[in-house]
């Protein structure tokens, strides 16, 4: 998905904790630069600095990246020569989009169903309304029809 002219991700939303792979193909790839690394933190104040050397591909400079945690993504390039591909002062900023932790199942916490107690009853209170229902079907017609005869016990 192109974000923006000449940058691409592997996915449609940037999401914290994941990873991302990026693709570019802005002026140092247009320039046949032969290194590019990219220059990136999270948040407003650039949490997390770090900078990473991109491969060089036919489809530009690539590089995969564990997103941090933060509200944005930001990032620019930075070639062998020291040149800056920084959007022109602004820098590359994306927002990045919390985990939805409702979702998911931490290992560490224990699972609670209730006690067996309610389990068990609930459980028992399933099978006799099931046990009516199939009663009420199968003898109801019958009864209605006339066609229901109790057996009679001869010994």
């Amino acid at each position: 998905m192109e974000l923006t002219k000449n940058i691409f991700f592997n996915t449609d939303k940037l999401v914290e904790n994941s990873k991302v792979k990026i693709s570019y193909t802005g002026k140092f790839f247009q320039d046949s630069s032969e290194e590019v690394f990219i220059h990136y933190g999270f948040g407003i104040n650039w949490d997390n600095v770090n900078d990473i050397k991109m491969e060089k591909t036919e489809l530009g400079f690539q590089a995969e990246i564990e997103l941090g945690e933060g509200e944005t993504f930001n990032f620019c390039f930075k070639n062998g020569n020291d040149e800056w591909d920084n959007n022109e002062g602004q820098n590359y900023v994306f927002p990045i989009e919390k985990v939805q932790t409702e979702l998911l199942v931490l290992e560490d916490e224990p699972l609670s169903l209730g006690s067996p107690k309610k389990l068990r009853r609930s459980y028992l209170w399933s099978k006799k309304i099931r046990l009516a229902v199939y009663k009420i079907i199968t003898y109801l017609p019958k009864l209605i029809s006339g066609n229901y005869r109790k057996k009679s016990t001869n010994s």
